[in-house]
């Protein structure tokens, strides 16, 4: 059952045609933006892999990808999760060299989410990756990152309020990215939940961008699940912004450098996951056979919802949902898409 609902006195800023034609502008201007800021290619992606190769995205590694047989190629296939392994080995095949990258969409079916505000099982994302060297593994690479992003997600809401001036009453966006890490927003919250400290950290800057997600804190837990075999958990992190409509953290990006065989290696042992060192991809990356990269993931419909000043995702995407979504919209006279 999902848990979505409706603010009290909520009207969305645009009507449902306006609300289409504006998610239209938002993905056509950031992705331009974003391939500017961090010299990327688009290119064509896969929407489904085969398992035996070990390029799906295994996520927390309790999630379950949708599968289905292929009588005509005699194998299996596997809905993505996230191309984030995928983009990696297609950076080795395309032979791209550092300093520059590639981006895609990325569509998945997680089946097994809950759906509410932020979520749905349909998910729809710009993953990108870019070749970098080993001297640019580095905190400052990281962060240049991610100020780029956030500076592109600033400029697309420019340039959209100027198209529909009704949305000029939504707080713009804060520039500025406070960053910290995951370690030291446990500290400055210890009695809250990784949740409530991301909300409590989002409505003190505005922009947040938390660092070093994955491994065990102090207290014993991690802030959040990373599968161990994309990034590295101490060069990783999520761009948080406030969203007012909610007054609550929005995760627009996770994104991160990635393993080298280094960190690979550790955080296999650590997770458990010794037996993916036998995969294609691993073996390769264990190897030091792949390029060394950075990448994330960019929510699309999470964006649109920022921006477009949104309550729900199922305002700015068609998805499938619970009864108690469907009579919620109702209650509160709004359309699902």
């Amino acid at each position: 059952m999902g848990t979505s609902f409706i603010p009290t006195g909520y009207a969305p800023h645009l009507s449902l045609y306006q609300t289409q034609s504006a998610i239209s502008l938002i993905k056509r201007i950031f992705q331009d933006s974003l391939a500017r800021e961090l010299n990327l290619k688009r290119v064509s992606a896969p929407l489904f892999v085969e398992p035996s190769s070990g390029l799906n995205d295994n996520l927390s590694g309790v999630e379950r990808p949708v599968g289905f047989d292929i009588p005509a190629a005699g194998a299996q296939a596997e809905v993505v999760h996230s191309l984030a392994k995928w983009k990696r080995m297609a950076l080795y095949r395309y032979d791209i060299h550092p300093g520059k990258g590639i981006y895609t969409d990325m569509n998945a079916i997680r089946r097994d989410e809950e759906p509410d505000n932020l979520h749905s099982i349909y998910v729809d994302q710009w993953d990108w990756e870019k070749v970098i060297t080993e001297e640019s593994r580095t905190e400052f690479t990281l962060h240049q990152a991610v100020r780029s992003i956030v500076c592109s997600i600033c400029d697309t809401q420019l340039a959209v309020r100027g198209k529909y001036p009704q949305l000029c009453d939504t707080p713009l966006l804060n520039r500025h990215v406070t960053f910290i890490t995951a370690q030291e927003l446990e500290d400055q919250f210890p009695n809250l939940s990784a949740k409530e400290r991301e909300n409590a950290v989002a409505r003190q800057h505005g922009t947040v961008f938390i660092q070093g997600i994955g491994g065990a804190l102090r207290s014993g837990k991690p802030h959040d699940s990373r599968s161990p075999d994309y990034d590295d958990w101490a060069l990783n992190g999520d761009i948080l912004f406030y969203a007012p409509v909610l007054n609550r953290a929005m995760e627009i990006s996770s994104m991160g450098i990635r393993v080298d065989p280094a960190s690979l290696d550790r955080q296999l042992t650590i997770s458990g996951c010794n037996d993916r060192r036998s995969l294609p991809f691993h073996k390769m990356l264990l190897e030091g056979k792949l390029p060394l990269t950075m990448g994330g993931g960019i929510g699309q419909s999470r964006l649109c919802m920022l921006l477009l000043g949104k309550a729900h995702i199922g305002e700015v995407q068609s998805s499938i949902w619970d009864e108690k979504t469907h009579q919620v919209f109702e209650e509160a006279g709004l359309t699902l898409l």
